[in-house]
Parts: structure tokens; sequence; C-alpha cells
């Protein structure tokens, strides 16, 4: 039995992945699923400041020494004391400047091939690899049961404000944190809110005869262990600039846009019409939830009628209604599946998986910004593949994000058991293609 004294209700979010969790290793509650965020810093770095700000962010957020219990059908969260996360020093090979960037992406992504278990309080720790005492790489490791991408970014803007306070000898200058559990209870309030009843409702009549759009897999679906592998890439510069423009043009986002060409590049190689893609949304409502630590991301299945078209601009607006409609009834997919529990069964087949888009657009992203004696810069542009990184549970997740120095950064992360990398490869170059002849038609092959 699980000491009540101690429960926390799991959120729906977190009662969603127990459910689609296999019980071992490779699933959501497996010591594979993690999130890596990696920063390069500049400037001397003082150890044991950065040990002192890391605990200091552990404090701050309840949900990064949380413990989530399993017992049967029981299931809580498990709030800890504050503790010390790991800080891991390593000594990066300095081959000149210009080999810097490339080594810095073998780090995170060698960082990225390791286990961390959710049951290792605090769900979060560190690996600094240095190249010299003026240049250094951080990554930050998180259960991924304790923080989404959001949270990652929020993480790094505090442990940067810590971090510059305790060497000025100062309070950090940071607003009273909120806790994951005040969400959780926030959930529980409105689950019959008549917003909540209306969302539901939109779900129920939306999903009706849908089924998410399977992908066929190499292999065949089986139990066992498995890894996921990410294929990254970089898309043209000059098809960044046209989704931009194009969002712009048609009052529609570059995510719209680039859904757009998903459900086309999809059209054209199945013949399908009515067709259903998952994304992922942020889930961060309320607006105080912004600020928060945890795991608030929902499973979204976007369905769009793809038919009798007259071009794509009249697509991206098909797809704009779509999104926002969703956007207004977003919901966790514990909620939605209990409205459409038929949506997912033609992409959990033997010799099926779903494929989810996500383009991520984040807040807090650190570009060159100066935080005390300190510049910080995100590492969003990773290009380099790896064969064994963060897990997804299940399928292919192609994830895209636009980069202001140029290009649109690409990725598939898939997982070994039900795709071959060949395949991942030609997906990647097929939807490039689908997406150069959506945006500039005379190049159509």
């Amino acid at each position: 039995m699980i000491d009540t004294a101690l429960r926390v209700p799991l959120s729906l979010q977190q009662d969603f992945l127990r459910r689609v969790d296999h019980g071992d290793d490779a699933g959501p509650f497996g010591s594979r699923y993690t999130i890596v965020g990696g920063w390069r810093i500049r400037g001397p770095i003082d150890v044991d400041t950065l040990r002192d700000a890391l605990a200091d962010v552990v404090a701050r957020h309840e949900a990064l020494r949380t413990l989530l219990m399993v017992d049967g059908d029981e299931a809580c969260q498990q709030i800890q004391p504050p503790s010390s996360p790991d800080l891991m020093l390593r000594d990066l090979p300095d081959r000149g400047p210009a080999d810097r960037e490339r080594i810095a992406e073998d780090f995170l992504n060698d960082v990225e091939s390791g286990r961390f278990g959710m049951d290792e309080t605090p769900l979060l720790r560190a690996v600094l690899g240095r190249f010299d005492n003026d240049d250094a790489v951080l990554a930050l490791v998180a259960h991924h049961t304790a923080a989404d991408g959001w949270s990652m970014q929020v993480i790094m803007r505090d442990l940067a404000s810590y971090y510059a306070a305790r060497r000025q000898g100062r309070p950090a200058d940071l607003p009273p944190a909120r806790q994951y559990r005040e969400y959780v209870a926030w959930q529980q309030a409105n689950a019959d809110s008549e917003t909540a009843v209306a969302a539901r409702r939109y779900w129920q009549e939306r999903l009706r005869d849908a089924q998410v759009w399977p992908v066929r897999t190499d292999l065949t679906r089986a139990d066992g262990p498995f890894v996921t592998s990410w294929y990254r890439f970089l898309l043209e510069d000059e098809l960044r600039a046209a989704t931009v423009a194009l969002a712009a043009e048609t009052r529609s986002t570059p995510f719209m846009v680039l859904m757009a060409a998903y459900l086309t590049h999809l059209r054209e190689r199945t013949g399908e019409t009515d067709l259903v893609v998952p994304t992922f949304m942020p889930g961060r409502n309320p607006s105080w939830t912004l600020q928060i630590v945890g795991s608030f991301y929902n499973f979204i299945p976007l369905r769009t009628d793809t038919s009798n078209c007259t071009d794509f601009r009249d697509l991206i607006g098909r797809v704009r209604t779509t999104c926002l409609d969703a956007y207004r009834h977003e919901l966790p997919f514990a909620d939605i599946i209990a409205q459409a529990p038929d949506v997912m069964n033609a992409a959990i087949g033997p010799d099926a998986a779903a494929c989810v888009l996500q383009v991520t657009q984040s807040p807090y992203v650190l570009r060159e910004e100066q935080v005390g004696d300190l510049r910080y810069t995100a590492l969003r542009r990773r290009l380099v593949s790896a064969p064994v990184g963060s897990q997804i549970p299940d399928g292919a997740l192609l994830g895209l994000e636009l980069d202001p120095d140029g290009g649109i950064v690409g990725s598939i992360g898939f997982t070994t058991n039900l795709f071959v990398e060949s395949t991942i490869v030609g997906m990647a170059a097929d939807f490039q293609q689908t997406l150069r002849d959506v945006l500039h038609p005379s190049s159509r092959r």
C-alpha cells in the first residue's frame, strides 16, 4: 500500500503515461524516457557555485524531487525533500574552434544515450563538458515524467539566475514559484466545468469514426526490448523563409503551413483525404502554469478533410480552422480517448504505428544571452544523428524547428522494433521534396 499521508494525485498527463507504460525499461516509466537540453556557456565557471545553483533549482521546483509511485491500480506522486543533483565534469577534446560545434553535438548525444531511472531523485542531473576555462557545454538531463521541453527552458533560466545571484551575493531575481501539484488540484477542480464538458463533447463529435493515420512499419510489432534512434537533418533556409512568409500571408502559423505540407505528403502517397495526424500541444493552460516545471504536454489528434482543396492555400485554411478549434478545446489525451476510444486502433496494429508531427516553439530560449558573468546559448541546431537517444514510447516523431540562424532543423525519432533507418531517411527526403513542391510549385518534379 502507498502511504496516503504523502499522496498527491497524478495529473491526467501522468496517468496517461502510466496506462501506456510497457512495464519494462522501454516505456515512459523506464530509464530511457529522458529529456536533455544543451547550452554553450562562455566565461569562467565556478563549479561549486554551479552545484549550489542546481540545488536551488531542485528546491524551487517540487516536480524535480517527486516520485511517481505505482502499486497495482493505485498511483500517486510523493514529494521528496530538497537534495543536490549530480553534476558530472568532463574534459572535451579541443581540436580547434572549427570542430567544437560537432564535438558539442557528440557530447549531447552521448549524454542522451544514458539511463536515468524515475526513482533516482532528484530527477535532474547535469553534465558539464569543458573545452577550456572559458568555453563549456552544459547538458541538463531530466526524467521526462518530471519535465517537458518547455520546463527545460524554465529550469535553465532559473539556473542562470541562481548562479548569477550567488556569484554576486544577492537573492535571485525570480518570481515566487508555483508547483505542479497546484495544477493537478486545478485540473481536478475543473474536471466537470462547463468548458471541460464542452471540450469533451467537441472531441466526441470531431473524432467520430476517425482513426489516426497508420504509418506502415518495416518490422512486425512484438514484445521485447527496443531503443529509440534519432535521424537528424537540415532543410534549406529558403524553405524556412518561404514557410514564414506564407504563414504571414495566410494569417496562420509556421506549424499550420508545415502541417498542411505533411498532409499533402500523406495524401499524395496514400490517396486518402480524411487524415488524422497527432501532434503535441504545450498544455500550459491556465496561464499561471507557464512558470511551472512538470509534465504538461498533450497528445492531440488533428483531423482535417483534405478533399477538393483548390490549392495549397485552401488546405492551409482548413488546417488553420482545425488547429484553432483544437486549441480552444485542448484536453489531456486521457480525456480525448475516453470520448473516442477507437481513434488509435489503426496505429497500434501489428504492422503499423503513429507518426507525430511536432514543431517546436519554446519560450525562454537563451540565445547569446548574458546573465551575470556568463553568456548562454541554447544548442538547438542539432544535426548529428544518434543510434540511441531519448525514448519515445512507440512509433515515430517528426520534429521541426525554424532556426533563426537559417534553415529548418529536423529530426525523426523512431523505435527500432518497428523501423529501420533507411525508411526514416526516405521519409525525411520525401517530406522535404513535398515541402519544396508546395512552397515553390515551379520546382515540382
